[in-house]
């Protein structure tokens, strides 16, 4: 089945030709931690959820940050499939300069055991509302440079003091949360 690799080591897109099994996304990344995505329509995005704390290079397709090599798989319902997504497209939305924002903050927490996507719950104003530690980087990221430096000095206490980090992580997610309008 056609699939995509994505490096941003070396920046390349490879079509691969793969035999999809149980193991065989673990395999790929030769790992059992493995954080998926399905930020492209009708497709996955699989990634090592070790790439964070091995310094892996960052990078974006679309909007999403991703650490390290991708796999990228069809989706049929909820079975993997052939990728429908012309390779070119597919280059169009890959992004290999990530803001220096995102260098410093993915530098901080590489150490300690924080996972970009895992899910959260939040309140504003009765409403439930689900996030992840990628969607605190790239609001405090949208911000200005004074926001952006108390965000990475309140990261460096936390990281000093032993916080739990993902509770830090959803302490600004609320501030964040807060100060968008409605």
């Amino acid at each position: 089945m056609k699939a995509y690799s994505v490096d941003p080591q070396t920046q390349e897109i490879k079509e691969l030709d793969i035999v999809m099994q149980a193991n065989t996304v673990y395999s790929f990344f030769n790992s059992i931690l493995i954080d998926e995505m399905t930020t492209l329509d009708k497709h996955t995005i699989y990634t090592d959820e070790e790439a964070l704390s091995s310094a892996k290079k960052p990078f974006f397709i679309g909007e999403q940050l991703l650490v390290g090599n991708a796999l990228i798989t069809g989706k049929n319902g909820a079975e993997d499939a052939e990728v429908t997504i012309p390779q070119e497209e597919l280059a169009s939305l890959v992004n290999y300069n990530v803001p220096q924002f995102y260098s410093d903050v993915l530098t901080l927490v590489q150490k300690s055991d924080l996972n970009l996507y895992r899910v959260f719950e939040l309140t504003k104003e009765g409403e439930d509302i689900q996030l992840n530690t990628e969607w605190v980087l790239y609001a405090f990221n949208m911000a200005d440079d004074k926001t952006k430096e108390y965000f990475i000095t309140e990261l460096k206490k936390a990281l000093e003091s032993e916080e739990n980090i993902l509770a830090h992580m959803q302490k600004m997610a609320q501030l964040a949360l807060n100060a968008t309008q409605n």
